[in-house]
């Protein structure tokens, strides 16, 4: 059982002329090993520093703590967090009882975030580092400067914190198997096509720095990770210099780009849906670990994936070309109007268009097949399937050896084309995603199990996955709960008009890596977990199922908030005039930007507004919307920018 206790008063000298004064409490038995079973969980306990003003009936012989040379973590951190006036705050020092590696060394900043009552949190720990157990018997007012050498990190607190609720917390956040018992070794990751910008990639380099993985980022010559002298070259160890244009010599240049490089690489990760298969080719070439390049083969073509599925096979059909669609019409095969058309690659649901009739299905389908005509991996061929009316997720999973060891499935909320009157013109780009799901526990159970039926058909055993797909015969369907606002409510069977009563998964694509950057960092906000991380430690192969399993698990108490993904859409051709739409936003609006854990402006002063019709969709602006209250309190929330957004343009004639 947690316990928490008075245990001294400490004077720290700061410099000749200041000094600060503060109570200590003593904190025990803060995680326990109740789940996960299968791995020992590290005691841990800490020390609370909570600084007053002055030492007014305060003991008369308190420890005396030096800090005019700080030349360890702990000491620099209370320097810079108690410049005067001395806040009126709380200092948590993290310790273990238990010996071990540290499985990364940003653990306790990644997991304590977003806590409420934090200002910042912080780590004494270097990668890979090993941790010297210490327990809370060996505490004395004597050796106290040195136990804090020896913390694993701190949180500053404001001092309206709640202790007990602090103790709770710790359990629930560090309640994984954060150490391991044989020492990781430092790796070396070559990294093929590093992202557009450093607002798209940062925290999955960073991650690679706490896991201690060394990345080389593989690009085209020009790529802002290129520049030794950039603000963000400490993030990579070295850049190669490649064509990584995904054609049909692609995973050979990969194999000369790491065969050249002066050190061992020891794995190859890519994010890039029509590079994976690519990768993966070369790392059987190089005989480093990886999936089978035929399962990434079927999961980028969304053809092959969908006659591969058990449910929808015989609703659809696949055309290699636009003009094959004549073929198909005259043969009077029965077409069920609303029907979906879609090129086979693709992302951001790029040419994806609701169609209500044959005019329109050849509309669509020429526009679908031209999309990827001329691309650097050339494909024509188009999906065209029935309109599957229920309730639409995204659904991620962390999978080893078959076995789903983490799951996040997160409503994705109805999309322009998705209103009975859409026409050609609106589109699915997502509006907003929002977790943890509402849908029924068996239906989430039923996305589960036939989702990684999906994986495993495919050829996968392992990996991070982003599925999309939709409830049939779901028992919730989306309507107006008031004030405009749309969230599930029971559906009454209305969308069961064949006399099922089982859920049916609708699979519309499955991307076999992580989910977009925006996604993942909202299941890492809310969750704990890093699919970046993952996705790197996985490229090194068995020696690293250690610590993959470790870092797959969530926070012990579910999601720490309500959350929502929502996408500021574009809706006007034009020249956009702001220079920051979002973040302008917030300043204006104070108090909505408490609730926003995570923002991006993508259309900035200058950039072209392609608008609606676009072939290729690009949001403006996103934002991540928390609520500790309620999902309705979220929406709420959400409804508010949505109303309120706006932005100054130049609009362009059509």
């Amino acid at each position: 059982m947690t316990s928490a206790n008075p245990w001294g008063y400490a004077s720290i000298t700061l410099s000749p002329e200041r000094t600060v004064h503060a109570t200590i409490s003593l904190c025990t038995n803060l995680t326990t090993n109740q789940k996960p079973t299968n791995n020992t969980i590290p005691e841990t306990w800490a020390l609370d520093l909570t600084f007053t003003r002055s030492a007014a009936a305060q003991p008369s012989t308190p420890i005396q703590i030096n800090l005019q040379q700080a030349t360890s973590p702990w000491k620099t951190l209370l320097q810079q967090t108690l410049s005067p006036p001395t806040p009126l705050l709380t200092i948590r020092f993290l310790f273990t009882s238990t010996p071990g590696y540290i499985t990364r060394s940003d653990l306790i900043p990644l997991r304590f975030e977003c806590l409420p009552g934090l200002l910042s949190a912080h780590t004494f720990l270097t990668p890979l580092q090993h941790v010297t157990p210490i327990t809370p018997q060996s505490l004395t007012p004597s050796n106290l400067p040195q136990i804090l050498s020896s913390s694993l990190g701190a949180l500053v607190l404001s001092n309206d914190y709640s202790p007990a609720v602090l103790n709770k917390e710790t359990n629930n956040r560090l309640g994984l198997p954060f150490l391991l018992p044989s020492p990781p070794t430092r790796k070396r990751i070559a990294w093929v096509q590093g992202r557009e910008d450093i607002d798209c990639i940062e925290r999955a380099l960073n991650a690679a720095q706490a896991l201690g993985i060394s990345l080389v980022i593989i690009d085209e010559k020009g790529h802002w990770l290129q520049d030794p002298t950039s603000p963000w070259a400490h993030l990579r160890e070295d850049f190669i210099e490649a064509d990584v244009a995904p054609n049909e010599d692609f995973p050979q240049r990969i194999v000369v780009a790491v065969r050249g490089y002066p050190k061992p690489i020891n794995g190859i990760v890519t994010i890039s849906d029509v590079r994976l298969a690519g990768v993966a080719k070369a790392c059987e070439i190089l005989g480093l670990p990886t999936e089978s390049p035929e399962a990434y083969e079927i999961a980028a073509d969304k053809g092959r994936t969908r006659l591969l599925e058990t449910v929808g096979t015989e609703e659809s059909f696949v055309l290699r070309h636009k003009d094959d669609l004549e073929g198909v019409l005259a043969q009077n095969v029965e077409l069920k109007f609303p029907m979906v058309v879609k090129p086979v690659i693709g992302w951001s649901s790029d040419c994806v268009t609701k169609v209500k009739n044959v005019d329109e299905l050849r509309v669509a389908v020429k526009k679908a097949s031209d999309r990827h005509a001329d691309s650097p991996k050339p494909s024509t061929a188009v999906v065209v399937e029935p309109y599957v009316a229920g309730p639409e997720v995204d659904a991620n999973f962390v999978m080893l050896n078959g076995e789903i060891v983490f799951a996040d499935i997160n409503d994705d909320f109805p999309s322009p084309a998705d209103s009975a009157n859409a026409g050609l013109r609106e589109n699915f780009q997502e509006t907003q995603n929002v977790l943890p799901s509402a849908l029924p526990k068996h239906e989430l159970e039923a996305l589960q199990d036939q989702l990684r039926a999906t994986l495993v058909r495919q050829g996968f055993k392992s990996g991070v996955f982003h599925c999309e797909a939709r409830v049939r015969n779901s028992s919730v369907k989306y309507q107006d709960v008031g004030n405009g606002i749309l969230d599930l409510v029971p559906a009454n069977n209305q969308n069961n008009t064949d006399g099922a009563t089982d859920p049916e998964v609708y699979l519309h694509e499955v991307n076999a890596r992580p989910p977009g950057y925006l996604e993942s960092v909202a299941v890492q906000l809310a969750h704990g977990v890093d699919y970046y991380a993952l996705h790197m430690l996985l490229a090194l192969g068995d020696a690293e199922e250690a610590r993959f399993r470790a870092l797959s698990h969530p926070f012990r108490n579910g999601p720490q908030f309500h959350l929502s993904v929502m996408i500021i859409q574009q809706t006007r051709r034009g020249i956009m005039r702001s220079a920051d739409a979002a973040k302008e936003f917030l300043e204006k609006h104070l108090d909505v930007r408490e609730n926003v854990v995570d923002y991006y402006t993508r259309k900035k002063g200058g950039d072209v507004l392609e608008g609606p019709d676009a072939a290729s969709l690009w949001w403006i602006a996103f934002f991540s919307v928390v609520s500790r209250t309620s999902r309705r309190d979220l929406l709420e929330r959400v409804a508010f920018i949505e109303k309120n957004f706006d932005y100054e343009f130049d609009p362009l004639d059509d």
